[in-house]
């Protein structure tokens, strides 16, 4: 079972980490890889709650973070591109300040189980 993403994404029920793993406030990151495909993730955790995206910034389509698990603002109130400054926010990805400004962080679904962080199936859009 694949999601809708390249094949090195993780499927629906896989388990990430711990949700102990993520600092709350914080975020972690996961690689992974097939061969010469590559996927690249984090998970925000924040007041309870976890939101994944896809670890590409919208603007210049590289890595957001500077350093392992380095996504957050000093202050951990928004996700930051460390290449070119871009902020958003930690519920919808959307970048409220920057070169992309108006342009969303792919989201990756993702929940919590029993203590774990997960992949969850992609929500459907109704029509």
């Amino acid at each position: 079972m694949s999601t809708a993403f390249d094949p090195p994404a993780p499927p629906p029920g896989a388990r990430l980490c711990a949700l102990d793993d993520i600092p709350a406030p914080g975020a972690k990151e996961f690689d992974f890889k097939d061969g010469q495909k590559w996927f690249a993730m984090f998970v925000v955790r924040d007041a309870g709650d976890v939101r994944g995206y896809v670890n590409i910034c919208p603007h210049a389509g590289r890595p957001l973070n500077y350093g392992p698990d380095a996504f957050l603002t000093p202050d951990k109130t928004h996700i930051l591109c460390a290449a070119h400054g871009a902020v958003f926010q930690i519920d919808d990805g959307m970048c409220i300040a920057g070169p992309c400004l108006g342009r969303r962080l792919i989201p990756f679904p993702v929940s919590i189980k029993a203590g774990d962080v997960i992949v969850a199936a992609p929500q459907m859009k109704p029509r």
